[in-house]
């Protein structure tokens, strides 16, 4: 079973906000790929199927705990024989380091001081799986200082547009994932264009 978890806080209140932007693609995705019937599994809402031509059942996942706590509704994926974090599970989030518009895909790495990561890294025991960051950030906001009110922020209309502008090259980056691995889901990040954000 290959997992994608979307990272986001639960409630109307942040539904629009920046750190949300995680469940907005796994939307899109659900959509995508005619994956319908969320229902509740644990601390999380889920909804799974099948991309055409493949027999792995592939789950989407968006936690109903906050942001630090999200990765506790990995806890049962990883105690299954067979499944790894490394192969089996890409984590979409939100990434105030990179510009709005942009994103990048990863093998690995650090939480880069996202609580959401942190809480995923502490309940799989490593920092060895795919991650796709999604950019939120502004080049006009002054460097340093709490994200927390800006990650917490909603997001604007013309930055609406420009999220969801990456999700069908982020759908094709994902799908490749699912197929061919962390090889595939590079090589397919390598055609993109435009180029996402590698710094």
């Amino acid at each position: 079973m290959k997992v994608i978890l979307g990272l986001g806080n639960p409630g109307k209140e942040y539904e629009r906000t920046r750190h949300n932007v995680g469940w907005w693609l796994v939307d899109h995705l659900a959509d995508r790929w005619g994956f319908d019937g969320w229902k509740k599994d644990g601390q999380a809402r889920v909804v799974q199927g099948q991309l055409s031509g493949l027999k792995e059942i592939v789950r989407l996942v968006k936690p109903q705990t906050y942001m630090n706590l999200s990765g506790g509704v990995l806890v049962q994926y990883a105690r299954r024989p067979f499944w790894t974090a490394a192969n089996d599970l890409i984590v979409v989030v939100d990434d105030a380091a990179i510009p709005t518009g942009t994103w990048r895909v990863r093998a690995e790495g650090g939480a880069g001081g996202h609580n959401g990561l942190k809480s995923v890294q502490q309940a799989i025991g490593s920092q060895q799986y795919a991650r796709l960051r999604l950019g939120v950030g502004d080049p006009a906001r002054p460097p340093g200082g709490p994200l927390k009110d800006y990650v917490l922020g909603a997001v604007g209309k013309r930055d609406t547009e420009a999220i969801q502008a990456t999700f069908p090259l982020v759908t094709e980056v994902i799908e490749a994932w699912i197929r061919d691995g962390m090889k595939g889901a590079l090589d397919a990040q390598s055609r993109a264009v435009p180029k996402p954000n590698n710094d």
